[in-house]
């Protein structure tokens, strides 16, 4: 991971924060051939007596499934929007251009849940991300056969995070003109770009004229 003091949070709440709002995750492993397999699922945040787990369910005997089984140990990718930055908004000569993006890494060690522990995180991740608590889509709406039945297609896992890495790339060492041409110049793009544009204004470094 790119590892620039100047690109990281202030405070360990706020990469939390930014890995509650993007629950879509990639999670990365190594099979049984050393090659690399990948999944991309939503997840909970779980905390537990002062540790971090990530909760969610994958298909089974799919390649993420056996390599997993193979080898518990994961990295998981929390990633927002990000965008294109032209050197040419700089107030200043000779820079080049770059990407603004944040992003997580979370290191772990993976464990499959009981199918008891499958139906509570189906409920709970329903619950979560559903809102509505009458809605038809909650689990304790679902029939039995059909929870059953979908049931035996998935399976429950739970991430132990070891390690946490993170780098938020928002421009933070351009001077204030330069970060505030780069916000004009990002909110006329598309919405990945405005998305990243109101990340900065959020919270502006202490940059220098």
């Amino acid at each position: 991971m790119y590892n620039i003091p100047y690109f990281k949070a202030s405070e360990d709440a706020e990469v939390m924060a930014f890995m509650k709002a993007h629950p879509f995750v990639t999670i990365c492993g190594i099979d049984k051939n050393n090659l690399p397999v990948a999944t991309h699922v939503p997840v909970l945040i779980i905390e537990r007596e002062g540790k971090y787990f990530l909760q969610a369910h994958i298909m089974r005997k799919q390649d993420h499934h056996l390599a997993f089984e193979n080898n518990p140990n994961v990295l998981v990718i929390f990633q927002g929007a990000n965008a294109y930055i032209s050197s040419s908004w700089y107030d200043q000569d000779q820079r080049g251009s770059t990407w603004n993006y944040q992003a997580v890494h979370a290191k772990g060690e993976l464990r499959f849940l009981t199918d008891l522990e499958l139906f509570e995180l189906l409920s709970n991740l329903t619950a979560h991300f559903e809102k509505d608590p009458e809605s038809p889509s909650q689990v304790k709406n679902q029939t039995s056969d059909y929870m059953q039945t979908n049931m035996k297609a998935i399976v429950a896992i739970e991430i132990e995070i070891k390690d946490l890495q993170h780098v938020f790339k928002m421009s933070q060492n351009r001077n204030k003109k330069s970060y505030h041409n780069i916000i004009e110049e990002l909110e006329k793009g598309d919405l990945a770009s405005i998305i990243v544009a109101q990340e900065m204004k959020k919270n502006p470094p202490q940059i220098t004229d």
